[in-house]
């Protein structure tokens, strides 16, 4: 399901061009972390962007946290992971020109394909898909398993 703070569609993007847009399941303040098993935060440069400057959308991510709930974040998607302060001590990757930013915030950032930490999956860039959807679906299926 795709949750989003406003609107009842969103803009995807291709790198700098607008890609598909994609109806909103539901608004953020109409769910609760309860109603999810798992979170992915999809990347791009634009969306998480805008996503951490969202205090809703900070604050929700980090109930997943706090719950121990399964995370998988691709591409530029870490921001928001970064912002509701759910990176330190984790072993991470991401679009490579973000390396700095789970640096500062305590993450041991790695230039590799997918990594995972404990419940969190971490991936790159669109060429590592294969990847982190396998690794995605691993920990997700896991969890399913408990």
């Amino acid at each position: 399901m795709v949750v989003s703070p406003e609107g009842r569609e969103i803009q995807g993007m291709n790198h700098h061009d607008k890609g598909d847009k994609l109806k909103v399941g539901a608004m953020l303040e109409e769910v609760t972390v309860d109603q999810f098993d798992a979170l992915v935060l999809p990347g791009g440069v634009a969306n998480p962007d805008m996503l951490r400057t969202q205090p809703k959308a900070v604050a929700f991510v980090k109930h997943f946290v706090d719950a121990g709930k399964p995370i998988a974040v691709i591409c530029h998607g870490p921001w928001t992971l970064i912002e509701a302060e759910a990176v330190r001590g984790k072993r991470m990757t991401s679009w490579p020109s973000l390396k700095t930013d789970p640096r500062n915030a305590g993450a041991e950032w790695v230039d590799e394909m997918c990594v995972r930490d404990g419940r969190l999956v971490t991936s790159r860039k669109p060429q590592d898909l294969p990847a982190f959807n396998a690794a995605m679906l691993e920990l997700f299926a896991e969890t399913q398993a408990r």
